[in-house]
């Protein structure tokens, strides 16, 4: 008898390794190895929580995520494609994830062509038609599975019309009554800020009250920006306003206008994108007018799609190339929830739960940024 129960033990305790060996074998099959082809710098705030926050997903959803940041060296993206793809079979990523940052997303599909790696546009994808145009996904490129990319255009609007009520409550008007505004943008070739220069010129046109002085192009760079600044204000000493594609432009534009001796939300008004620190803290101190930000969440929001692409959960019956609306327009107090939900000592975002695969109620992607700050 006392046989017969050590042999059952023994059976039991073999059914569960089995089980859990099993288990193992296949949670191992379902994972996801993931690379991400980073255009910034990994001191660049945008940049670096655009990472941070992918990685958090990646944990996560059980994926493994190799990061490879450019340092706004857009040639060497192509070097970090041609890394992967001479990359034994075995070792080389089930999916990148990159933009199309400086034009280059054509170009990157073009070198993971029969890879075997399949790829994800995050950010920003490459234009469908014209010199470099790429198609829809799974047409010209085979293994390009999808997009996603936040409405770019709402950034500069949102941010735009917030500033312009700014400089309307400051009577900040010339001495044609016109509000004067700079635009200091981004570069001209990514969508995302080609989208964003829109955005800003829409918002110009409804208020009607609004010219812009001149548009210039800062590479992103807050240094180019002050630079610009500086004789931007001489050739435009009547401008009050100036709206800037990114956080970082935004203080090089500030930083000239207290070397005129000015001061910020006093006597000039700026306007930013992104959530930096800094940023946030500029915000609540009222040098910066305005400011939008979220998206950096974009490359997280591709990891669930990815998640669930791998588990046969297709995204296509939302569309291959989604383009969703992930801008918030904070103000002090959202400020605030952002900075306790996002800073250094919060809690990690289940991302688990904007899962299809793992939560069969979800019909539909909700990927906005603000259900993170409720």
């Amino acid at each position: 008898m006392r046989v017969v129960r050590i042999m059952t033990k023994m059976r039991f305790a073999l059914g569960c390794v089995l089980t859990l060996w099993l288990a193992l074998l296949v949670e191992t099959a379902w994972a996801q190895r993931v690379a991400f082809i980073n255009p910034g710098k990994k001191t660049e705030a945008y940049w670096l929580a655009a990472a941070q926050s992918m990685e958090g997903a990646a944990r996560s959803l059980g994926q493994t995520l190799e990061v490879f940041y450019a340092e706004r060296e857009h040639l060497r993206v192509f070097e970090f494609a041609r890394e992967l793809v001479a990359r034994p079979p075995a070792q080389r990523p089930d999916y990148v994830v990159f933009s199309n940052d400086y034009g280059t997303g054509a170009e990157l599909l073009r070198i993971f062509e029969g890879s075997g790696i399949r790829c994800f546009l995050a950010f920003s994808k490459p234009p469908a038609d014209g010199p470099q145009g790429a198609g829809q996904p799974r047409e010209r490129f085979k293994h390009w599975i999808g997009a996603l990319e936040p409405r770019a255009e709402d950034a500069g609007y949102l941010t735009a019309r917030a500033l312009i009520e700014q400089g309307r409550a400051a009577k900040a008007h010339g001495p044609d009554g016109k509000l004067h505004l700079l635009a200091i943008a981004g570069d001209r070739s990514t969508t995302a800020s080609v989208l964003r220069n829109e955005g800003m010129r829409r918002a110009v046109k409804e208020a009607g009250d609004v010219v812009i002085a001149q548009e210039v192009y800062a590479d992103w760079s807050r240094d180019k920006a002050a630079e610009q600044a500086t004789w931007l204000w001489q050739r435009h000493p009547q401008a009050r306003l100036v709206w800037a594609g990114n956080d970082l432009m935004a203080f090089g534009a500030m930083a000239a206008w207290e070397k005129r001796g000015g001061a910020p939300g006093k006597t000039a008004w700026f306007s930013g994108i992104n959530t930096s620190t800094e940023a946030m803290a500029a915000l609540k101190a009222g040098r910066l007018a305005a400011l939008a930000g979220g998206h950096f969440i974009t490359g997280a929001w591709a990891l669930v799609m990815i998640h669930d692409h791998h588990r046969g959960r297709d995204f296509a019956d939302e569309g291959l190339a989604l383009e969703r609306p992930m801008f918030t327009l904070f103000n002090a107090r959202s400020a605030d929830t952002f900075l306790a939900r996002f800073g250094e000592r919060a809690e990690p975002v289940d991302y688990r739960r904007y899962s299809k695969v793992l939560n069969p109620q979800v019909r539909r992607y909700e990927f906005g940024f603000e259900q993170l700050l409720r």
